[in-house]
Parts: C-alpha cells; sequence; structure tokens
C-alpha cells in the first residue's frame, strides 16, 4: 500500500512536509503538481491502470532503465513525483485513494466538474474526514456557468480568451501560441492559489475549495490589453512583432540574422540613436516622444532597419549592450540553453536515466529546491 513519505526528499525545501494527492493528467494539473514537487512537497501523481495519456504523446519518446517507452512530453510536468495505479472502479483500490486524501494537506484534480462525486472523491465527502484539505479543482471552465460541463483544450480556450485574437501578423490568421500558454497559465495560478489556501489554514485551521479555470486565468492574463478595451472600447489590434503601445520596438534585420530592439522609453531611444550616430534624429519631434515615435511608426522603422541591416547580429548586441540598450537575438531552443546567462543560471538540470530537466525558476536565499527525481514510471510506487 502506498503511503506518505516520513522524511522529505529535500528537508530544506519550502513545501518540504507537505502532501499532496494528485488526481490530475495531461498539463494543467501535473503542471501544477510539478511545481509544488520541485518546492519540496511528497506528490502522489494516481493514475489510472492505463496511465496518464500524455505517456503516450510522441515523437519523441525517451527509453527509461526498465525498457519502457515514454514521450518526452510527459516528463516536462511530471518530475519529482511517486506514481501509484487506481482504478476508482475497484473498492479497494478506491478505499487507498481514499485513506491518501484522508491525510493529504491538498488534492489536485483536473476532472469534469462533478465526475469525482461518484467515487466520493469530491471536496464535500474527502473533507469531512479531513477538514484541513486544501482541495483545488482544475477544469475548463470552472465549477459555474453555462459551459461548466464541456470539456476544456488549451487550444479552445486560447480561442476563446483572446489570445489568438492578439496573436499573430496584423494582416495574418489569428495564431496560437507555441506552447500550451493557457494551460500552463492556469498551472501556475492553480499552484498560487493552493500555496495561499495553506497559509490561511494557519490562521484559520481549516482548509478549503479552490476553484480554478483554464478560461479564467487565460482572461486574467490579458492585464493591459483587456484596459486597452475598457478605456477604448475597441479591440486591441493585432500587432505581430510590434507593440501596441510602445515604438520603436520589434524585429530588425541584421547582416546574418535578425535582432529584437527594445528601447523602450526616451532615454533608450535616444542612446540607440546615439549608437548608430543619428544624432540629427534625436530632436527630431517625429520621434521625440512614445506618442510621436507611434504615430510615426512605419517611418521609424525603416530607419532603424537601414540602420541594423549593415551590422553582424553578435556586434551589434555586444554594442547595444554596452550602451544600455535592451536587444537580444532570436533562439532556437537548442540555443537557448547553451547561452552563457542560461547555463550560469543552471536551468537545464541532469536527473538520473540520463535525462533532463528544467528547473523551476525559483531561487530562495534560505531554501533548496526538491530535483532528484525524475518523473515517475507507471505505478512504481503503487506498493511503496
Amino acid at each position: 500500500m502506498a503511503h506518505w513519505l516520513d522524511n522529505p526528499r529535500e528537508p530544506n525545501a519550502p513545501l518540504a512536509g507537505v502532501r499532496v494527492l494528485e488526481l490530475a493528467r495531461v498539463l494543467a494539473g501535473p503542471f501544477c503538481g510539478q511545481i509544488l514537487a520541485d518546492l519540496g512537497a511528497d506528490v502522489i501523481k494516481v493514475e489510472s491502470p492505463d496511465g496518464d495519456g500524455t505517456r503516450k504523446w510522441g515523437p519523441p519518446f525517451v527509453t527509461r532503465d526498465n525498457g519502457d517507452r515514454e514521450a518526452a512530453y510527459y516528463h516536462g510536468c511530471n518530475r519529482g513525483k511517486r506514481s501509484i495505479v487506481a482504478d476508482f472502479g475497484d473498492a479497494d483500490d478506491l478505499r487507498l485513494v481514499t485513506g491518501l486524501a484522508g491525510q493529504a494537506d491538498v488534492v489536485l484534480e483536473n476532472f469534469k466538474p462533478g465526475t469525482l462525486s461518484k467515487f466520493t472523491l469530491d471536496y464535500d465527502s474527502l473533507a469531512a474526514a479531513n477538514p484541513k484539505l486544501v482541495y483545488c479543482s482544475i477544469s475548463g471552465f470552472g465549477q459555474t456557468g453555462p459551459r461548466r460541463n464541456e470539456p476544456g483544450y488549451d487550444f479552445v480556450v486560447q480561442g476563446m480568451s483572446g489570445f489568438m485574437a492578439l496573436t499573430g501578423e496584423p494582416d495574418g490568421a489569428p495564431m496560437k501560441h507555441g506552447l500550451s500558454i493557457s494551460d500552463m497559465f492556469c498551472g501556475l495560478w492553480s499552484a498560487n492559489a493552493i500555496q495561499a489556501a495553506l497559509l490561511m489554514r494557519q490562521r484559520t485551521g481549516k482548509g478549503q475549495w479552490i476553484d480554478m479555470s483554464l478560461l479564467d486565468c487565460s482572461v486574467a492574463m490579458l492585464a493591459h490589453q483587456a484596459q486597452y478595451y475598457f478605456t477604448t472600447g475597441e479591440n486591441p489590434p493585432r500587432m505581430g512583432n510590434l507593440h501596441a503601445q510602445v515604438s520603436a520596438y520589434g524585429v530588425f534585420p541584421t547582416k546574418d540574422g535578425p535582432v529584437v530592439l527594445a528601447p523602450a522609453n526616451d532615454g533608450l531611444f535616444r542612446k540607440l540613436l546615439t549608437l548608430f550616430g543619428r544624432h540629427d534624429l534625436i530632436n527630431d519631434p517625429r520621434f521625440a516622444t512614445n506618442e510621436a515615435r507611434i504615430a510615426n511608426r512605419s517611418a521609424l522603422d525603416a530607419l532603424i532597419a537601414d540602420e541594423t541591416v549593415g551590422w553582424q547580429r553578435d556586434t551589434l548586441l555586444r554594442e547595444c549592450a554596452a550602451a544600455g540598450v535592451p536587444a537580444g537575438p532570436i533562439n532556437e531552443v537548442a540555443e537557448v540553453f547553451d547561452d552563457p546567462q542560461v547555463a550560469a543560471r543552471g536551468l537545464a538540470f541532469p536527473l538520473p536515466e540520463g535525462l533532463t530537466g528544467v528547473r523551476s525558476p525559483m531561487n530562495f536565499s534560505d531554501a533548496e529546491l526538491a530535483l532528484g527525481s525524475p518523473s515517475p514510471k507507471h505505478g512504481e510506487h503503487s506498493g511503496n
């Protein structure tokens, strides 16, 4: 029978000793669980006999030391957990899961609303025996509202939330993000909410039910774009690589590849002009203020492109750094992990079985992340 660890994986981790029962699969819930595991929580992932579906979402695939072939996707959101197998329709398995929930600090689930009540694994049922339980439900549309019973998929939510309407070239089709950002934003928000509820429990002695939805989290991320709509009554424009409120700010050519330039205020813009030796433009009324630069964006972008196209990319980036002008390359993923800054921060780290992970980006002065364990094999801790 699975049980909770007597000793946390990293005694000096921020969430050492916190017990999380993860009844979640695919991305939003598991990504939240991975964040909590990195922070030191003991996360038991409960999988069906078929396993989390993302174990098969390949290629590419990873071959484990026991010969299991699993999709790389699965390893991006399940590090540091233990896996047990349980069939909720089996009385013994259900008794096991209910027993673990009775001792858990947190239950994290991403079933469709109402599904777990069939197995008495819903909040009300579990909180009756464990009133200190923090129970986080992740769903596509939340526990209330006309779409509560619909399944939630990242691509659909990116479209519904306004993300796709804001992404892509102005004259092109709406475009989804290259990452499953609606799922991942929901995982991040959920990890914040869980930790807030644990802190509140210290004051009140009681747990509570957290209702998280992909759509809510994505709409909440509209931030200044939502304020644009609230202020003007108009849809924010789709800008491609430009910025609706800042100029000059974009992608510009060099002899050997594009660069991003982001001189986002008057002082930085003047530094860029000085770097280019274009002192004649410093007092040009067309470019003297950000508002004027936005009004004359096309002319300004053409002037900057005429300057950058004569530079070698890395030379321009070095000169921008020396001048204090925000600028950077457009890296492929392989280049990201070769970047000296990324390497210095230890964002990629080795795991057992020849695996590599991307760590949670939190650095503490008096705590450590718990990063020693890879994603669990299917059910490998069922007997522990």
